[in-house]
Parts: C-alpha cells; sequence; structure tokens
C-alpha cells in the first residue's frame, strides 16, 4: 500500500498542511469532517500535492524535509510541479 506525504491546502483562507498517511483519502476525510486539531478550523480542505513512498520512515523523513523549510514559496512551487 505504500505511505504517502501530502499538502492540503485550505479553501477558506489559502494556507496549506502538510503531512504523511498510509491513506490518503480516509486522512483527509479525517481533516474535513474536523476530526484533526490543527485543520478544524479552516475546513474544507483539498488535497494539493502528495507522494508515495515505499516505508513509514521515508515518509516521515520528508514530511520533516518539507516542514523544516518553512517556506510557502518552496510548497507552492511543489504544488505549481504537481501532476495530480
Amino acid at each position: 500500500m505504500g505511505y504517502h506525504v501530502y499538502i492540503l491546502q485550505s479553501t477558506v483562507d489559502g494556507s496549506y498542511y502538510v503531512g504523511s498517511t498510509q491513506d490518503l483519502n480516509e486522512r483527509l476525510d479525517r481533516h474535513n469532517q474536523g476530526r484533526s486539531k490543527y485543520t478544524k478550523s479552516k475546513r474544507p480542505w483539498q488535497l494539493v500535492y502528495h507522494e508515495k513512498y515505499p516505508e513509514r520512515s521515508s515518509a516521515m523523513k520528508r514530511e520533516k524535509e518539507i516542514k523544516g523549510r518553512k517556506s510557502t514559496h518552496f510548497i507552492e512551487s511543489l504544488v505549481r510541479t504537481s501532476r495530480m
């Protein structure tokens, strides 16, 4: 099944959220149902980017790398180059 690193964008204020999961559809549903503390107030969310990895450790490493950049410009460049 694999693991995913994903980026969501709030349709309310345009902010981004970066996360990782094994089940991308279920996780997006949880965010949009308000079952995630951080994303609850900015619903609804849309999936704008994702990458697939064979194991959890690789996905978590990539998630940490993206978050570590602390750059909206970096996230937007990933989204722009995405072929979703």
